[in-house]
C-alpha cells in the first residue's frame, strides 16, 4: 500500500532485547516494500540502509522500522541496528538493517503510527502452503504524474508482463492527501466562515456604535469646534473610543482563547494550540479592522458645521 489510501495492516511486532508479559501483544502497522520505496516516497532515511534486490532474491532475513518504533524500543534510532524482531514464536529473526523518518500514513492531522517494513516476496507469516497476494501497489515518481502520457506507459509497462493483470485506484499522492484532509478542510472552511461572520458583525456593531456616539455627542462636537478644534483631532477622538472597544474585546479574547483553543487542537498542524505569534497576529488584525470600521463615523463627525449643530441644539 501507500501512504493514506487506507490500506493498513497490523501484526504483533516482537523485538529479542525485550520481555513481553504472556498475552502482550504489541500491535504495530507493517508494510511490505521493495528496495528504492522510501526514495521514491522522498521519506529519509535516518540510520543504516535501505533494503536490497540482494536481500530479497537470498532470502536474507531483514527488516526496516520507522523511526518512530525505533524509539519506543530502543530510544534512539542507530540503536535499532542490528537488532531483532519477528511476528509470533514460529518465525526466524530479521536483523534491523535500516530506520527511516515517519510516514503520515493515516493523514496529517494524525500521529505517524509505528510502523515496521518487510523485505517483498519474503515467507508471509500465515502457517498456509499457498500464499497467493491479491493486491500490490505501486508507488512512481514523475515530473509527469497525474498526465495521460505516463499513464499509457505504465499500462504497457504492466501488460507487457501479463495483459491479464487489471490497474485499479490509479490516483496520485496529493489525491490520497486531499482525502485524508477533506474533513478537516470542510470543518475549517466552515470555521473561517463562521469567524468572518463573527467579524462582519463586528465591524458592523462597532461602526453603529460610534455612528450614535457621534449623533448624541454633536452639540460637544460643535462646541469644540468653535472653541477651535481641529478635524484631525476630533476624528482622532473618536477612533481612539473605537480602539478603547476593540481593545477590550480582544483582551477578553485572549483570556478565552487558551482554553477554546485546547479544543480545536486536533484540527491544527504545525502549530501549537497557544501560539504567541498567531494571537499577536490576530490581535493587531482585529486592532486595525476596529480603527478601519471607526474612521468613516469619525470622518463624519469632524465635518459637522458648528453653527448648525449649536443652532439644532
Amino acid at each position: 500500500s501507500v501512504p493514506m489510501d487506507g490500506n493498513n495492516s497490523i501484526d504483533p511486532v516482537f523485538a529479542k532485547d525485550r520481555a513481553y508479559s504472556p498475552g502482550d501483544l504489541p500491535l504495530r502497522r507493517f508494510k511490505f516494500i521493495a528496495p528504492g520505496f522510501f526514495k521514491t516516497l522522498g521519506t529519509p532515511l535516518v540510520a543504516g540502509r535501505d533494503l536490497t534486490w540482494s536481500d530479497i532474491y537470498n532470502k536474507v532475513p531483514v527488516a526496516m522500522v520507522s523511526e518512530k518504533l525505533a524509539r519506543e524500543y530502543w530510544h534512539d534510532p542507530t540503536s535499532a541496528l542490528g537488532k531483532q524482531i519477528r511476528v509470533s514464536t514460529k518465525d526466524d529473526w530479521r536483523e534491523v538493517v535500516g530506520v527511516v523518518g515517519n510516514i503520515q500514513d493515516d493523514g496529517m492531522d494524525k500521529e505517524a503510527p509505528s510502523s515496521v517494513y518487510w523485505p517483498i516476496l519474503a515467507a508471509r507469516f500465515e502457517s498456509t502452503d499457498i500464499d497467493v497476494r491479491r493486491n500490490v501497489a505501486f508507488s512512481i515518481r514523475s515530473p509527469r504524474t497525474g498526465s495521460e502520457s505516463l499513464m499509457n506507459e505504465v499500462r504497457q509497462a504492466v501488460w507487457s508482463v501479463d495483459p491479464n493483470l487489471p490497474l485499479a485506484d490509479v490516483h496520485t499522492l496529493d489525491y490520497f492527501y486531499r482525502k485524508s484532509m477533506a474533513r478537516t478542510s470542510f470543518t475549517l472552511v466552515m470555521l473561517a466562515v463562521a469567524g468572518g461572520m463573527a467579524l462582519l458583525l463586528g465591524i458592523v456593531g462597532l461602526y453603529g456604535v460610534i455612528a450614535y456616539s457621534v449623533s448624541q455627542r454633536r452639540r460637544e462636537i460643535g462646541i469644540r469646534m468653535a472653541l477651535g478644534a481641529q478635524q484631525q483631532e476630533l476624528t482622532g477622538m473618536f477612533v481612539r473610543h473605537a480602539l478603547g472597544l476593540t481593545g477590550v474585546g480582544v483582551a477578553c479574547g485572549l483570556g478565552v482563547a487558551p482554553a477554546l483553543t485546547r479544543l480545536m487542537s486536533s484540527l491544527l498542524f504545525g502549530v501549537r494550540a497557544i501560539d504567541p505569534v498567531t494571537f499577536g497576529a490576530v490581535s493587531l488584525g482585529l486592532i486595525a479592522t476596529g480603527a478601519l470600521a471607526s474612521y468613516l463615523p469619525a470622518r463624519r463627525a469632524a465635518a459637522v458645521n458648528p453653527v448648525e449643530s449649536l443652532r439644532a441644539e
